[in-house]
């Protein structure tokens, strides 16, 4: 009975619950890197890159999900494709909390390597994080949307709309987060410093 008001209750305002959903993600990131907080434990540079590490998996993982999801809806697959849209983002919240972790505990990794290849990484990643933050309220949207409407109710929304848009951004997002977490960590090298911006 709780579960159908709550869901009740999404599906009359989808665009609120978006909007503070969105905000509370935002302050979250926002809060670990602005305030020290000592909510996070200290972490080693072995631990930092075992998180770092599986930060690159989930996201590989998250990826595959969403081109799967992808593939499906587009063969007709609605309960595959709601499976796996669903399992991308449950990957996506675990991805959060080891960000957060590894970030409010670490500190930061610089590129080292030619200039070329630097400059490349540079703009592979500010793309990255811009669409990791524009992707953020289109995907809890197109979420929020699918799980509160019926296969046939959602013709009726802009679900598909705003799904092939933040499907498109979010895998984007990923794949430029794993090539520049190769750069880094495995085809060049990095320097350790305090954290000041967030390089993986």
């Amino acid at each position: 009975m709780a579960t159908a008001d709550a869901r009740r209750r999404l599906r009359k305002r989808p665009i609120g619950t978006t909007i503070f959903l969105t905000i509370i993600g935002y302050a979250l990131v926002i809060g670990t890197f602005v305030l020290d907080i000592p909510l996070y434990p200290d972490l080693t540079l072995e631990q930092i890159n075992l998180l770092t590490h599986a930060i690159a998996v989930i996201n590989l993982a998250a990826t595959v999900f969403l081109v799967a999801g992808w593939y499906w809806i587009r063969a007709g697959e609605v309960a595959k494709h709601r499976l796996a849209m669903l399992s991308a983002f449950a990957l996506i919240l675990l991805f959060l909390v080891v960000y957060l972790v590894r970030v409010g505990g670490g500190g930061e990794k610089v590129f080292v390597g030619p200039d070329l290849v630097r400059y490349a990484y540079l703009i592979m990643l500010a793309i990255h994080i811009l669409l990791s933050i524009v992707s953020v309220p289109v995907v809890l949207y197109a979420l929020i949307l699918g799980v509160t409407h019926t296969p046939a109710e959602l013709r009726e929304t802009a679900h598909a709309k705003i799904g092939r848009i933040a499907a498109a951004s979010w895998i984007l997002s990923l794949v430029l987060g794993v090539v520049t977490y190769a750069l880094l960590n495995h085809i060049y090298s990095y320097e350790f410093g305090i954290l000041l911006v967030p390089l993986w």
